[in-house]
């Protein structure tokens, strides 16, 4: 009897225990109980002022979870984005991907700022950045995951890998997808995190060559619904209105769930980097469909692909530093 009751508190524990999210990198692991230690308030800390930043604007969720995935891209999540420009440094903020449109720094900032007075000099910028885009995702009304920790900040930024890495509204599908593998991530992470366009906005800039000009032949582009396309003429203009902002989802733009998925069925996806998964493979047409029918599949595989991309090329160990300024590398 007793080794029944022994045999059955094992199978309890075993359906209790998380799936390892230990992840090896070169200089040790990342763990979800880094700070523990530490600083056993970090995620608390992160969490509140993200949620007042939220509360304040609603489009700033989207934007901190962009931030996170515009720095994992470019020399791993290492917090470069961050950095601003000293004779040293190009920032990676001036690049095209970047440039008036990456948002959130002051919220990093305040962070940081808590942080340090809480445990200097403990918790870097490039964890403050994916656990902030964990809280936002939540926020929103999407899927949380426990985010594995450890990473340190980098003492350099790369404006040219920030040009080049990023995935542009007007790349290829071929070319989109060569560029998550090359960070490591497959075409399964290319659709569920594209999934994040369910929340936030985009400039008129970045998708006018659909409306008016898609293949350098005046022709619009055919695979945008016709209707949606004329409403958006009305705001995106063939020039001028470049920052004009609309909404990436516009059945459900404030809250995190599938309709992104939806839309790109029924051909309203805003950027062509949106469609193309539609219209371009069929693996990625496929995965459109079972999100789109299923949220909580589209949830669980989320979480599971910004776990896989907050893993890339994190630096741990002895390499990097913790800033005590998230815009400055320590003197």
């Amino acid at each position: 009897m007793a080794k029944y009751i022994h045999f059955l508190m094992g199978l309890t524990l075993l359906a209790l225990a998380p799936i390892c999210l230990c992840h090896k990198t070169y200089g040790g692991y990342l763990y979800p109980q880094f700070y523990d230690r530490s600083c056993p308030r970090a995620q608390e800390i992160v969490h509140s002022i993200v949620a007042k930043a939220v509360a304040k604007e609603t489009r700033m969720a989207a934007s901190l979870l962009r931030l996170h995935f515009h720095d994992c891209f470019v020399k791993g999540c290492d917090a470069s984005i961050l950095l601003d420009s000293t004779g040293a440094i190009t920032s990676e903020k001036r690049s095209n991907p970047n440039r008036n449109s990456a948002r959130g720094f002051e919220v990093i900032d305040e962070i940081k700022s808590a942080l340090e007075k809480e445990c200097p000099q403990t918790v870097s910028c490039a964890d403050i950045m994916a656990l902030a885009a964990r809280d936002s995702t939540v926020l929103a009304g999407g899927p949380s995951w426990v985010v594995p920790l450890g990473r340190r900040d980098s003492k350099g930024a790369s404006l040219s890998g920030s040009n080049n890495n990023i995935p542009a509204p007007n790349n290829t599908f071929q070319t989109i997808l060569t560029k998550f593998k090359l960070q490591g991530l497959d075409i399964v992470d290319l659709v569920a995190l594209s999934g994040s366009h369910t929340i936030g906005n985009s400039r008129c800039v970045s998708f006018r060559q659909r409306l008016y000009n898609q293949s350098g032949n005046s022709q619009p582009d055919f695979t945008l619904d016709q209707s949606y396309a004329a409403q958006l003429r009305t705001r995106c203009p063939r020039s001028g209105g470049d920052q004009n902002l609309f909404v990436l989802d516009f059945v459900t733009p404030k809250k995190f769930d599938n309709s992104y998925f939806k839309n790109l069925l029924s051909f309203k996806g805003l950027l062509s980097s949106d469609q193309v998964l539609v219209t371009k493979n069929t693996v990625s047409l496929e995965l459109v469909k079972k999100y789109a029918a299923d949220n909580d599949l589209f949830f669980e595989q989320f979480a599971v692909s910004m776990i896989k991309m907050g893993n890339i090329s994190p630096l741990t160990g002895s390499r990097g530093e913790i800033r005590k300024n998230c815009r400055k590398i320590n003197a």
